[in-house]
């Protein structure tokens, strides 16, 4: 069987418009294209957005406010503050992990690292979930601790000081809202810094309720009521960590879908292994071996096919072998269980 390995990437803007006029893409395979049979390169037309200086302002505050939930859970003896200070020095742990990824993923390829470092912005969601679900494990432990030898908590400056923490984290968040549907990372910094300003709005009522009642049980009360919610927050950024490491394909994406979406383009007669997966928390890549009985359909078809999938399905960088069949020899990798 004859192969032709053709790597395709996103039409332009322009050519985009220059075509849209022709109706969809199925019905304008016929249109002129390149003399050459191969075409290099990939496009993302989705360029993450920079949040270069988020992090950074982000870390800073989160910084100082550890600091000071430190100092003044100790002087107010209140582990509902210094659960929360345990908290929210893992998310500055986490941005700055994020916020080194994003750096990282720049990086040009090399002929070691032919992907560059993109996947590092995966392995920093990953490390962020794994350090937060730790951190979380020694909160509940105190707490619980705690509860069987209650202490006296000094409820005002638990209030004033989670009253800082609600909106310093709420700022934080805000720098964030925009990328979280986009990127893993900025996802998991939106999360955190959102979760963390209910949390410490739970602690500021925590504190007026030790005030009413002098029930200063409530105080170990709030720690485990943070843990449950760390976990709950944290679980979904683990699954889609641990997923995207493992080269899952990226959630959005239904693998038949895309399949059917490439088999029944015109002159397709098979489409097999099929394979979609996160190159990094913003970057989908596909590889495919598509049959074209009748030869090369040329470039101009591929790039309609990479700029489809993209608009449809997100995925940016498509590599596709072209095969003919006009050898009567089946592809190795044809079997569907065939890897």
């Amino acid at each position: 069987m004859e192969h032709q390995h053709t790597e395709v990437r996103p039409e332009t803007a322009k050519q985009q418009d220059e075509k849209h006029a022709h109706g969809p893409s199925h019905e304008r395979e016929h249109e002129h294209g390149h003399d050459h049979s191969h075409s290099h390169g990939h496009g993302h037309s989705h360029a993450p957005k920079e949040f270069g200086k988020a992090f950074a302002i982000g870390a800073l505050l989160n910084t100082g406010f550890v600091i000071a939930e430190v100092i003044y859970g100790i002087s107010a003896n209140s582990v509902a503050l210094l659960a929360d200070a345990g908290h929210n020095l893992s998310d500055v742990l986490g941005l700055l992990l994020a916020w080194g990824a994003s750096v990282l993923v720049k990086r040009a390829p090399s002929a070691r690292f032919t992907y560059g470092l993109r996947s590092t912005s995966i392995l920093a969601a990953l490390s962020n979930a794994a350090l937060l679900l730790l951190v979380t494990g020694g909160i509940a432990w105190e707490a619980i601790v705690r509860f069987r030898h209650p202490t006296d908590v000094e409820g005002i400056t638990v209030i004033v000081v989670a009253a800082i923490g609600v909106a310093i984290n709420l700022t934080t968040a805000a720098l964030f809202m925009s990328g979280r549907k986009d990127d893993l990372n900025v996802r998991a910094a939106f999360m955190h810094m959102a979760g963390d300003a209910a949390i410490a709005l739970g602690v500021v009522v925590a504190g007026i309720a030790i005030i009413y009642t002098g029930w200063h049980w409530i105080d170990p009360l709030t720690s485990l009521v943070i843990s449950l919610l760390v976990i709950w927050g944290t679980w979904g950024l683990l699954r889609d960590s641990v997923n995207l490491a493992l080269h899952a394909v990226p959630a959005g994406i239904q693998t038949e879908e895309v399949q059917q979406f490439l088999a029944t383009w015109p002159g397709v007669s098979e489409v097999h292994d099929l394979h979609i997966w996160g190159m990094s928390t913003t970057e989908t890549a596909l590889t495919a071996h598509v049959a074209f009985p009748s030869g090369h359909p040329g470039d101009a078809v591929l790039q309609k096919v990479a700029t489809e999938l993209q608009e449809h399905y997100s995925i940016g960088h498509v590599t596709l072998q072209i095969e003919t069949g006009d050898t009567g020899a089946m592809c190795a990798l044809a079997p569907s269980h065939k890897v």
